[in-house]
């Protein structure tokens, strides 16, 4: 896995609280860095990936592992 700059455990929450999570904690950071995102929530998959279209974002992986759906987000 790609070296991450900050961990966002967003596992046990629902829509849309893995977003909004993520949203702030790329707020706070710099352009370039990359946030790793841990969500149990299904529809996360679909959702991170409309997340990256509409704020320009780059998804760079997204993948299940142990029931878990784990994102590295770059930050554009």
């Amino acid at each position: 896995m790609t070296d991450f700059s900050q961990e966002l455990d967003a596992s046990g929450l629902n829509c849309p609280l893995p977003i909004l999570r993520a949203k702030k904690a790329l707020g706070a950071m710099a352009s370039g860095e990359v946030l790793k995102i841990i969500a149990t929530d299904p529809g996360s998959v679909k959702d991170f990936d409309s997340f990256a279209k509409q704020t320009g974002n780059e998804l760079m992986e997204s993948k299940e592992e142990g029931g878990k759906f784990l994102f590295l987000m770059k930050k554009k």
